[in-house]
């Protein structure tokens, strides 16, 4: 019991620390990284509320809750909210999709912005430090499933994954996910509620897909339609996400995550290693 609390105190003392000295973080996987925490935020550049939450996750992303635990989040912008000033141009149906089905799981009164889900398994005001904090502390086991990305490549517009996955067990029916995320991405709102407002986010997913089903411990190589985001006509800084979850929805049981070799490497096959 000691112990525990001496671990959960270590965790609040280093996410306070992170909290208050990070304005900024993206997600630059780490050598040696075996243990990772999903944090997913619903929001919309259309919601006066959620430029806080967009600043939380900026802050935490990428970082370690102590030595071997990290930090890996995702910023889904919902699109109910574009049809009241601002059609946030990061939001898609899928990311409102998927905050919907948490909406039933978790027994709320619907789907709001902000919201931080924590590892499928906790959810809470997206902006709220202390709900963050504390939810983040209770993540203190190790992840029950590792996930592996040995290698990827730009291959035209899909990018070719290869990735591994084993634990002491493997639920049935435990889904992988891809996303692809902008590192960073950052808007000059015109009108709604943050007009006049430039607003900077952190990982925000571009698309999200189901990849893989897992039966057991092995491996998969897939073929990724990347998103058409470029800035002069360079494809811009990016990543991909990979998560293991229970089917509805249910707990995180593993999340990797790499950068996407830039235009330039088309072609080339480049391995990644943790």
């Amino acid at each position: 019991m000691k112990s525990s609390r001496i671990n959960i105190g270590w965790i609040v003392f280093t996410l306070l620390w992170v909290l208050c000295n990070s304005s900024h973080a993206e997600v630059t996987p780490q050598k040696d990284i075996g243990e990772t925490v999903l944090v997913e935020l619903f929001t919309s550049e259309g919601c006066s509320s959620c430029p806080p939450a967009d600043a939380l996750l900026r802050q935490i992303n990428g970082q370690q809750m102590r030595p071997g635990k990290l930090i890996v989040g995702i910023s889904e912008h919902v699109t109910y909210w574009n049809s009241l000033g601002w059609k946030d141009p990061f939001s898609a149906t899928a990311y409102t999709e998927r905050q919907e089905a948490y909406a039933q799981r978790f027994g709320t009164s619907g789907p709001y912005t902000p919201q931080m889900v924590i590892n499928g398994q906790e959810q809470f005001v997206g902006s709220d430090k202390t709900a963050l904090l504390r939810a983040l502390a209770k993540q203190s086991q190790p992840s029950p499933l590792s996930l592996r990305i040995e290698s990827m490549a730009i291959q035209g517009d899909h990018l070719a994954l290869n990735f591994t996955w084993h634990g002491t067990s493997v639920p049935g029916s435990t889904q992988i996910f891809a996303v692809i995320a902008d590192d960073t991405d950052q808007s000059s709102v015109l009108r709604g509620e943050n007009s006049g407002r430039t607003l900077v986010h952190a990982s925000v997913a571009r698309s999200i897909s189901h990849i893989s089903t897992l039966r057991g411990p092995g491996k998969n190589s897939v073929s990724i339609v990347l998103p058409p985001v470029t800035r002069g006509g360079l494809r811009q800084a990016q990543h991909v996400i990979l998560f293991a979850q229970k089917e509805g929805l249910g707990q995180i049981m593993g999340v990797t995550s790499e950068p996407i070799p830039l235009s330039e490497e088309v072609g080339g096959l480049r391995t990644q290693h943790h």
